[in-house]
């Protein structure tokens, strides 16, 4: 649905917080550097500007192409010679931007994180109102493969809306003749290419690992410290991705655990597998959220 004047301020202020923070963090991230500490200056940099995390900082290397952020106290490193994905969002008052980028330090990957920004500039200079979504990733894919490098098939950009991170639209990064589906002018989407090798099998499967949660359905639960931390959850996250770090003092350390054990078993919250591309190969990402018009878009990130 289109958005009204204050509705759409809202959006240009998160994408305005969105773009200093993902501008300063560029040149934070370096090698050997703690996982935790890029994705706590990153959230910690949204809310000095006045925002607030739409979902946690994700720092995804080489081969993981999305959704791991760090858990409590992790001890991961940025890698040597590696290719990281750094893809953050802001919200304000509910109404979500998205944005991402890709450092590497390795030749190849460069060259990888290069083609998903060309591809992102293309999509950007060529999307508007009413224009059919398989259109628009093909533009995407035909951007990166005359580079020489792969798209991954089955991640997507997305619509946002207000406390929802994905708001019932994919934009997807190949093309997609028989899609009848289009954009519509007014409303607001994040698009992000990836890319990877020319070999690589060019989609991603789940991980059994987990890093990034959100609340499925207010339940009753057994404990009161899981009555407790799913309060906790319901008023500060609402509909939006969370990180258990997040969670860290909310309960007696002792009891942490077992309670947050509780809501994921009971289905109150759910979790996100982290995302790696089939065949290992490294993965870059570039993203930027749009706003539509009947004949372009503003960035608004």
């Amino acid at each position: 649905m289109p958005y009204d004047k204050e509705e759409l301020e809202k959006f240009r202020l998160s994408g305005r917080i969105l773009r200093e923070t993902r501008e300063e963090m560029k040149t934070n991230v370096k090698e050997n550097m703690l996982i935790i500490d890029v994705c706590e200056k990153t959230e910690g940099l949204i809310r000095a500007k006045g925002g607030k995390p739409a979902f946690p900082c994700n720092v995804s290397i080489n081969e993981v192409a999305a959704h791991y952020t760090s858990p409590p106290n992790d001890k991961s490193r940025i890698p040597e010679g590696s290719t990281v994905k750094v893809d953050l969002g802001v919200q304000v008052d509910g109404y979500v931007t998205d944005t991402a980028f890709t450092v590497s330090f390795n030749t190849e990957g460069k060259s990888m994180a290069n083609a998903a920004e060309q591809a992102l500039k293309t999509a950007i200079e060529n999307i508007h109102g009413d224009m059919p979504l398989g259109k628009i990733g093909g533009l995407i894919e035909t951007t990166i493969k005359n580079r020489g490098f792969k798209p991954i098939s089955n991640l997507t950009g997305h619509s946002v809306g207000r406390y929802l991170i994905h708001a019932g639209t994919s934009i997807p990064n190949v093309a997609q003749p028989m899609s009848l589906t289009k954009v519509k002018a007014g409303e607001i989407y994040a698009i992000e290419p990836f890319v990877t090798l020319p070999e690589a099998a060019g989609h991603v499967n789940d991980s059994p690992q987990t890093t990034i949660f959100r609340l499925l359905k207010a339940k009753s639960v057994k404990t009161e410290s899981a009555r407790k931390l799913l309060k906790h959850i319901e008023v500060n996250f609402r509909t939006l991705p969370f990180a258990e770090r997040w969670l860290v003092g909310v309960l007696p350390a002792e009891e942490h655990a077992a309670a947050f054990k509780e809501l994921l078993c009971s289905k109150a919250i759910m979790s996100y597998p982290v995302f790696v591309e089939a065949s290992k190969k490294p993965v870059a990402q570039a993203e930027h959220t749009v706003l539509l018009t009947d004949i372009a878009c503003e960035v608004l990130t």
